[in-house]
């Protein structure tokens, strides 16, 4: 083993999951920089680094040292310090003010602005607002380099580390050493594995009561992000054990303890017994309570002829209801909570708006609501009213660290009427409801062929089956829509049944045949990047959508993200993202005010501030260069996490590669978020697996069994 010490003064290339990284580095005395490869993380240019390992030929790069471990030290040279400084290191240090640092201060600038920052006063330019954040930021970059040598041995990347200095302050390596196992639950994106590795680095043992409780604790996290509300004790017991590796034995003794503690919740149900995370279960008791307070007051709102108001509601928009839609109208007039559901081109819209008119002449407290932007947007264009989304109108109080409007500070309505319901998770559902004051109707719109939510849960699915609610179906396609092959098609998929392409040009569904998976990639390619496009003067990042059903594979969501992006936004920036990237939010941000499957565009990068501004629902959100974890790239993105919205044309690849995701709401889903056209490429032999695969991943819940205790 050889040793090496200089400065970094070039970053080559640096793997974002494995920290591969190849740089240059220049060592003292030396001219001409030398070739270093390894896995570091943390690295900088202009920082100094000691690193060991071996010299190796590379066929075609030549002569470079291969690292086997590294550490990072301050650099001591002024040319070093300056090359530093310049680097953007430290927030408000660019070029031109490293070299005004350098010139005064010289081997000693670091010390100066560590120690004696009050000298940095005498530099022409640096007012007390620049000198505070100046310091703010070296005294970020010293704890981030204490963090980073304890963390480079567990792979866990600089921006993670900022958030976790971020999360715990000044005290995080005190609070990770005293217990790893928080930053699983704490800082999003380091998950229990990488917990779980420190924790037994440090030497916690792996039959320790403290891992096996934060074993169970991320193992029921990871159902939840599957959509499962509960699980079945014993299969729970086989995943625990498989993740922690210890005895199934010693699993099922600390579950029972984590029940005694109250922990954990253990019911039967279906005559099986099953685990509930103790947030999920009281929300889903929760919700049956709510449902059932609801349903039990009176509306303070005056009696109405109901056959005069359907009357008068037809005359006022000049239209004839169907039966169902009639039914609808007169079942939320008659009942204080009910359910619409329906597929597209069967009248919902229409039934919104009739509500809405015959509400008006009632009271001016209606509240409309969607689980998403996009939905509440085009439930506002549906009825010519204030919509917003349902996070909104609760109002997240960070003081509070939950929302404004709950049983306490109820909303103002005496209407309430939510759209796309299918996609509310058990946790948004019980919120909202508490949120509900006793007296208010409230109407539950949605489309229950849909894929369930994102988040735990089917609760829409579990309200109809349990009776409790009074639901109208609405299944007649109307005339006005019957001519849409998207419709025709959505509804041929939901029957089971093979959609029917037609490859004129007037038709606004199509199917495009590519037998292997680079073929469907190529395709997609074309049609978003030229064809589409030219053809129907749509832009390509606004108007089109690619949807698809796996991440990974040759026509699954990375792969089309690299290449969407490349064609797309070809000018690079640097950094992960470019200027212009269409981007999505994964997770729910109350702070920044957006949330996950929001979708917007990076309007501008700031490199030497480590920030990027993104446009969403029209306002612009800052994020930090540590928080771009909580975006991904959008030109193609999961049907799940585009469900609720819609976008003038649909592109969606559809393989026999993706089999163990294709199922018939998932494709029945995909074609119904298309507007005006979709196109799905791929085989025919996918499309059939999909729409005769009706059964769905099994989600676990217990709502309907809570709404239908007495």
């Amino acid at each position: 083993m050889e040793e090496l010490t200089g400065c970094i003064e070039h970053l080559t290339y640096c793997d974002p999951e494995t920290f591969f990284t190849v740089a240059h580095l220049l060592c003292p005395g030396q001219r001409k920089s030398i070739i270093v490869t390894g896995t570091m993380p943390a690295i900088q240019v202009g920082e100094t680094i000691s690193c060991q390992g071996e010299w190796k030929r590379h066929p075609k790069h030549g002569l470079q040292f291969e690292v086997t471990s590294y550490e990072l030290r301050l650099p001591t040279d002024a040319q070093s310090i300056e090359k530093f400084l310049a680097s953007g290191a430290v927030r408000g240090v660019g070029p031109a003010f490293a070299a005004r640092l350098v010139e005064r201060f010289g081997k000693d600038t670091l010390k100066v602005i560590d120690k004696e920052p009050h000298l940095l006063e005498a530099i022409e330019g640096l007012g007390k607002k620049r000198l505070k954040r100046l310091v703010a930021s070296w005294q970020e970059q010293k704890e981030l380099k204490e963090l980073f040598v304890f963390l480079q041995g567990y792979g866990i990347s600089r921006a993670y580390a900022k958030k976790i200095l971020r999360t715990y302050g000044h005290h995080a390596l005190q609070k990770i050493k005293h217990n790893p196992y928080t930053l699983a639950k704490e800082v999003h994106g380091i998950g229990f594995r990488h917990a779980d590795k420190i924790a037994i680095n440090l030497g916690v043992a792996k039959d320790s009561e403290a891992r096996i409780e934060a074993g169970i604790d991320f193992v029921l996290y990871e159902l939840a992000l599957e959509g499962q509300v509960c699980f079945p004790l014993e299969l729970f017991v086989e995943r625990a054990q498989s993740t922690l590796e210890v005895s199934k034995e010693l699993v099922s003794l600390t579950v029972g303890r984590q029940y005694q503690k109250q922990e954990v919740e253990l019911r039967t149900l279906d005559g099986t017994l099953s685990i509930w995370s103790k947030p999920l279960f009281s929300c889903e008791t929760g919700i049956a309570n709510e449902i059932r307070r609801l349903k039990s007051t009176h509306s303070p709102l005056r009696q109405v002829d109901v056959d005069k108001a359907v009357v008068w509601s037809q005359e006022r928009l000049k239209i004839r209801f169907a039966p169902l839609q009639e039914e609808a109208i007169r079942q939320v007039l008659q009942e204080k909570l009910c359910i619409i559901t329906g597929g597209p081109g069967t009248g919902k819209s229409t039934i919104t708006r009739a509500i809405c008119s015959i509400f008006d002449k009632l009271t001016d407290k209606i509240i409309l609501a969607a689980p998403t932007g996009r939905a509440a947007k085009r439930l506002s264009e549906i009825t010519h009213k204030y919509a917003s989304t349902i996070h909104r109108i609760l109002k997240f109080d960070p003081a509070k660290g939950g929302f404004k409007h709950d049983k306490e500070t109820p909303l103002t309505c005496d209407l309430i009427i939510i759209d796309e319901s299918s996609m509310i998770d058990t946790y948004l559902m019980y919120q909202l409801l508490r949120a509900i004051p006793p007296t208010a109707k409230v109407v539950l719109i949605g489309d229950v062929n849909q894929l369930p939510s994102i988040g735990p849960g089917h609760v829409l699915d579990d309200i109809i089956a349990s009776q409790v609610v009074p639901v109208t179906r609405l299944n007649s396609i109307f005339r006005q829509a019957a001519g849409s092959k998207i419709i025709l098609n959505a509804h041929r998929i939901n029957e089971g049944k093979m959609p029917l392409t037609d490859p004129s040009e007037k038709s606004d569904f199509f199917f495009i045949e590519a037998k292997e998976p680079d073929e469907v990639r190529e395709k997609i390619l074309q049609l978003v990047t030229n064809d589409i496009p030219k053809r129907y003067n749509f832009d390509a990042k606004k108007d089109i959508q690619v949807l698809c059903p796996m991440r990974k594979g040759n026509c699954g969501i990375d792969l089309l993200n690299r290449d969407l992006q490349k064609a797309l936004t070809p000018q690079e920036s640097g950094f992960f993202f470019r200027l212009g990237d269409k981007v999505m939010q994964t997770k729910n941000n109350y702070s920044k005010d957006v949330y996950n499957g929001d979708i917007g565009s990076i309007r501008a990068i700031v490199a030497d501030e480590e920030k990027f501004i993104v446009e969403m629902d029209e306002k612009q959100v800052e994020y930090e260069f540590s928080e771009s974890d909580e975006l991904v790239l959008a030109y193609a993105v999961s049907i799940h996490k585009y469900q609720g919205s819609e976008c003038p044309c649909v592109v969606m690849p559809i393989h026999t590669s993706h089999f163990k995701l294709l199922s018939k709401n998932l494709l029945y889903t995909g074609v119904t978020r298309g507007k005006k056209l979709v196109y799905l490429v791929g085989t025919k032999k996918a499309i059939a697996i999909a729409v005769h695969n009706q059964e769905a991943t099994r989600r676990y819940t217990g709502l309907r069994a809570a709404l239908t205790v007495v």
